[in-house]
């Protein structure tokens, strides 16, 4: 199209501009985010059992309370793919920060269901920012043989935030109760922006330039909406997430009420499984892109990973059927190695996204993952309510799991970046 190209671009082994300091020093940044995301949003799975004692809510009711972050969550997820593929990346990623933070921080005022609901949905919108805004730097500033790891690093945040969230939220619970507690989660973590303005490199938040008539702007559309790898990849990232969303907002409850541990106990418990979560995600990143550099066939190297991982979920089933706590909580633990997919998940669609569309294509994969986490709260709450046990519930999230494995082999096809299309016009006055 006779561009000129002056914004940053991944070059070779190191970007253009960016040390490699600077831009894993980025990725840690994006994990102590994504930590602090995740502590925010499972705070009210762990306080649970205290605001339904307080507010007086039922199985159904908690179910909606769990449900209400991912509405807008979910609704928020293109327009945020959107922001982050066209907008300043520095200010975007800070201001969706803020936002969160701060609605964490008031959910310790909420007098009443209504508000709890209303601060919630506040707490969805800033953190739909958190996957395609860390999908799309991450896609800036690597290479496609090395996103692996940086994509597991930054998404091990989330897990991490939650083994933070059981061994410190019990005890800020047991002490200072809900309130204070998710006052001082929420707005300590304002601190995060001091670094992050200072270490984000100038040359990623540059927009693209391009040469072309003063009368029109040239730029392809895709249609991404009918495109099969995004279609594959969105059908396969709901069943994963329903799975996990399933371990985010019940396992706590589930150990406090059908295993008969105390908050502190179940809080602990609950960790250990989102502990061995997290730390496959860099593994399973890492594993791909050293078989992928060593000649592996990178299609084939992801979704072979990502299957051997969803077995794990099975483990769940037998789980339910446990008839102690102790057998229940270890076969949980070994569940949690589902994670090892985690990276590859993130990673398959950076490759098959046109590289000006990384953001808004992550925004269609988690929005499906975000209809996954309203989904996964309100009918494991109605399974509860109908059957009296947590037993159907924890059957059908596996094996939802290990379905989604035949969109990824079936409907996703090589991973590479689809040809263009077609090409719009837009005239600008």
């Amino acid at each position: 199209m006779g561009a000129t190209q002056t914004n940053f671009e991944y070059t070779g082994t190191e970007p253009a501009g960016v040390s490699n300091a600077r831009r894993w020093a980025v990725v840690w940044l994006l994990f102590a985010a994504s930590l602090i995301n995740y502590l925010d949003r499972a705070t009210i799975s762990f306080a649970l059992p205290m605001i339904s004692h307080d507010l007086n809510l039922g199985p159904e009711t908690k179910g909606v309370l769990l449900s209400a972050f991912f509405w807008p969550y979910m609704l928020m997820q293109v327009p945020m793919g959107l922001m982050v593929d066209r907008l300043n990346l520095l200010w975007v990623y800070a201001a969706a920060f803020a936002l969160w933070s701060l609605a964490q921080g008031l959910t310790g005022l909420a007098g009443s269901l209504v508000v709890l609901i209303l601060l919630r949905i506040l707490l969805g919108i800033g953190e739909s920012i958190y996957l395609p805004g860390g999908i799309r730097i991450v896609s800036r500033l690597f290479g496609p043989a090395e996103r692996g790891l940086p994509s597991g690093i930054f998404d091990f945040g989330t897990r991490t935030g939650l083994v933070v969230e059981g061994v410190l939220l019990p005890w800020l619970l047991v002490h200072y109760g809900w309130r204070d507690t998710f006052v001082l989660v929420g707005l300590t973590a304002i601190l995060w922006l001091i670094p992050w303005f200072a270490v984000f490199p100038s040359k990623v938040v540059k927009k693209r330039e391009t040469a072309v008539p003063s009368k029109c702007v040239e730029r392809h559309f895709w249609l991404a909406h009918f495109n099969r790898n995004l279609l594959g990849i969105c059908l396969g990232f709901f069943c994963f997430d329903y799975f996990w969303y399933l371990m985010l907002t019940w396992l706590p409850d589930y150990l406090y009420e059908a295993r008969h541990m105390s908050i502190m106990k179940a809080g602990i418990f609950a960790a250990i499984p989102y502990a061995v979560f997290g730390l496959s995600e860099p593994v399973g990143g890492w594993v791909s892109d050293r078989l992928i550099r060593g000649g592996w066939d990178e299609t084939r190297t992801r979704k072979g990973i990502i299957s051997f991982a969803f077995m794990f979920g099975l483990l769940m089933i037998p789980a339910a059927m446990a008839r102690t706590a102790e057998t229940a909580v270890a076969l949980i633990i070994c569940a949690g190695l589902v994670g090892l997919s985690s990276a590859n998940v993130l990673v398959m669609v950076q490759a098959c996204a046109p590289h000006d569309e990384v953001g808004i294509w992550t925004g269609f994969q988690n929005c499906s993952g975000g209809i996954a986490g309203i989904t996964a709260p309100l009918v494991t709450g109605f399974l509860i309510e109908w059957t009296g046990s947590f037993r159907s519930a924890f059957i059908l999230a596996p094996m939802l799991l290990v379905s989604g494995l035949l969109s990824y082999w079936f409907v996703v096809g090589k991973l590479e970046p689809p040809a263009p299309d077609f090409k719009v016009i837009v005239a600008v006055e």
